[in-house]
């Protein structure tokens, strides 16, 4: 499957439209996820946090989605929303769990076993 496949249908729509900003926009990301010491597990947990915190459903669903796909428990990814009670507040944090459960409990994720 292409990476363009793979994408939600705006940003499909748009890696179709404008491929060199598409590219840039890819390659950014990938500098920046190598800029420093973090990797693996911490990155993603981090990135979900951050689409956690700055609500963005979509990155959430997509950072959950990744996870998922590098081993990451669903366990893990819910305590990343978890951990967003005390600064973000419940309600942002029970929002966050609900984006998480889209994918992890609709059978959109890896088998367990």
């Amino acid at each position: 499957m292409s990476k363009d496949k793979e994408l939600p249908a705006a940003a499909s729509r748009l890696a179709r439209s404008q491929p060199d900003i598409w590219k840039a926009y890819a390659g950014l990301g990938k500098a920046v996820a190598e800029a420093g010491p973090l990797g693996g597990e911490t990155l993603r947990l981090v990135k979900l946090a951050l689409a956690i915190g700055a609500s963005r459903e979509g990155a959430v669903h997509s950072h959950v989605r990744r996870g998922l796909s590098e081993g990451i428990s669903a366990d893990a990814l819910a305590h990343v929303a978890l951990l967003a009670i005390p600064t973000l507040g419940l309600p942002h944090a029970v929002q966050a769990l609900t984006w998480i459960a889209d994918i992890t409990e609709d059978g959109d994720r890896p088998s367990d076993g």
